[in-house]
């Protein structure tokens, strides 16, 4: 039987770094970070290895472009998002939690949050630019949420230190549920549900003045 589809390395020569970052993604989420190959990323982006090296000079500045070209825009976003608002402190739990679901935990790029978790400690330097570029600026995010709504008297005092750590750590399990295999696991159809009761639950917590 002839495959009626030839191989798209064999179609193509060249590809734009978009194609290479996203190729790079799937491996790796679906590899890990020590067992992504270049090779492949290559082939499944249709170049040759030599043309992925025009672009990004190793593994590790490869990976640092896919976190910068995916994650950190959108954490740009919410930032300003932030700035902008002009509705409730419960109205802007919810847009920036649903949001980041949508965009991130519901998307491929939730399995970056696995991958460091696992890799981090066999990759310091890879570790160091995800706290700065990621974890550092998701925690200041979540502060400055905090502190507009304590500045407005809807949100009770907090220590800022600890409640932005712990506010986002459900976000996380989530989107580490949804990469593990037997472990933990939560049934995928579940984890909208999942979102929502942590939404009610974070906002009678957070707000003075919570509806029951």
């Amino acid at each position: 039987m002839i495959c009626p589809f030839k191989p798209r390395w064999e179609r193509r020569k060249d590809a734009r770094p978009q194609e290479l970052l996203a190729a790079a993604l799937d491996h790796f989420v679906e590899r890990g970070f020590a067992a992504t190959r270049l090779d492949d990323v290559a082939r499944a982006a249709g170049v040759s290895k030599g043309t992925l090296y025009l672009y990004f000079c190793s593994k590790e500045e490869l990976f640092k472009a896919v976190v910068r070209e995916s994650v950190i825009p959108m954490i740009g976003e919410a930032e300003g998002m932030i700035g902008q608002f002009t509705g409730t402190s419960a109205e802007l739990l919810r847009l920036l939690m649903t949001t980041w679901w949508d965009r991130i935990g519901n998307t491929k790029l939730s399995g970056l949050t696995k991958l460091m978790i696992a890799e981090a400690g066999n990759f310091p330097e890879l570790a160091r630019f995800y706290q700065e570029e990621v974890i550092d600026r998701g925690d200041k995010l979540i502060t400055a949420m905090l502190e507009r709504g304590m500045a407005r008297g809807e949100v009770r005092p907090l220590d800022l230190e600890i409640a932005p750590r712990i506010l986002i750590a459900p976000m996380i399990m989530m989107m580490i549920w949804k990469h593990s295999q037997g472990i933990c696991q939560i049934e995928p159809d579940k984890l909208d549900a999942y979102l929502e009761q942590y939404i009610e639950m974070a906002t009678h917590g957070l707000l003075v003045n919570a509806k029951a």
